[in-house]
């Protein structure tokens, strides 16, 4: 298949395919959008099924990154990078410090952040090559606390926030306590927005393809684990998508008993037309790119200049983007990832008009 003419194909300025035999790396970058800045995304490593699976996913995600730093009011374009591999097994510095030199090859064009199988330190390893990672500078976190630059906790806070918007617009209540949740993949993000709702009273249940974690969490904060063929129609008030994307789709929408989704998750509709099927069925979709932003607007201001109070009431502002998403949703009788969309490409179709 044509690149032109692959399915995810949505004009991409610029892909890179990358290829160490020494180092086993085999990587894609893919540069969506850059009319209000760099582009800035995840690396990703997953072992995946086949190369079309990871080319598919590049391609879905840069997109999202350029939609989700339009609605989020940052001059930062849309790109991604996934690493073909188990990060389990297959990760080393060798691998790492090639796909940094992979990254200096580029230019500025393309900045990493961590994602799914990388880490800050991870980063760090390719940042001996290239100056074009992100999320790695120790500063206040957005608690006033020290961190290592982990985006995570900006991410979860963030999904935390809108989750509580979409809530209080569907369910009509502010007060989490009681409210049943399901969250789906309990890693850096799930874990922390886990702690987020168990600290406001929620009742939890999680699952998550690696054992520890799914322990953790059923130790640590009282959630009660459920298997990952029952995780998305459990009889519960929120699914929190917070593992891989299109889990949003025509055999799981029927089943899904939830009234709001809203997860950390990126890409979570299978296709296009779920998002309407969705709002068919009754459920609100609180549109992944916009509530997962949190993580891209604490890197933001560590480009600028950082201030954590800054950041969070930016972050914060999260449930605004939101609430005039549900409101035109409404008005307008369309789903609310449609709205979404408009809202985001008005932003990056037309960069000098919009202030960060």
């Amino acid at each position: 298949m044509s690149v032109f003419s692959h399915p995810e194909f949505a004009q991409h300025e610029q892909l890179n395919f990358f290829c160490d035999e020494k180092s086993g790396l085999k990587a894609i970058v893919a540069v969506h959008n850059t009319n209000r800045g760099p582009a800035l995304g995840g690396c990703r490593m997953w072992n995946y099924r086949s190369d079309e699976e990871a080319l598919r996913d590049v391609l879905r995600l840069s997109k999202g990154m350029t939609y989700k730093s339009a609605l989020a009011n940052i001059d930062l374009g849309g790109g991604k990078s996934v690493i073909i591999g188990d990060p389990r097994q297959h990760k080393g510095d060798a691998l790492l410090e090639a796909m940094g030199r992979c990254l200096e090859s580029m230019g500025d064009r393309y900045i990493a952040a961590e994602d799914s199988g990388t880490s800050v330190a991870d980063l760090k390893v390719m940042s001996r090559h290239t100056n074009n990672v992100a999320g790695i500078t120790e500063r206040i976190g957005i608690d006033g606390k020290p961190c290592n630059g982990d985006p995570s906790p900006a991410t979860a806070y963030g999904t935390f926030v809108g989750l509580q918007a979409a809530v209080k617009h569907k369910l009509g209540q502010q007060d989490l306590r009681g409210l049943r949740v399901a969250i789906q993949g309990i890693g850096n993000v799930g874990f922390r927005l886990a702690q987020h709702l168990a600290a406001a009273g929620a009742e939890l249940f999680v699952t998550d393809i690696h054992q520890e974690q799914v322990a953790r969490a059923v130790s640590e904060l009282g959630a009660i684990e459920v298997g990952a063929e029952q995780i998305l129609s459990l009889d519960v008030d929120v699914l929190a998508p917070c593992a891989l994307g299109a889990v949003l789709n025509d055999d799981s929408i029927p089943n899904i008993k939830a009234k709001v989704i809203a997860g950390a998750a990126n890409n979570q509709l299978a296709a296009p037309e779920h998002d309407a099927m969705l709002r068919q069925h009754g459920i609100l979709y609180a549109p992944d790119y916009a509530i997962n932003a949190g993580g891209i607007i604490d890197i933001f201001y560590e480009r600028i200049g950082h201030d954590h109070l800054k950041v969070l009431a930016h972050i914060e502002s999260i449930t605004d983007t939101l609430d005039e998403i549900f409101r035109r949703a409404d008005q307008q009788d369309r789903p609310t990832g449609e709205v979404a969309n408009e809202l985001a490409e008005e932003r990056f179709m037309a960069p000098e008009t919009v202030n960060a």
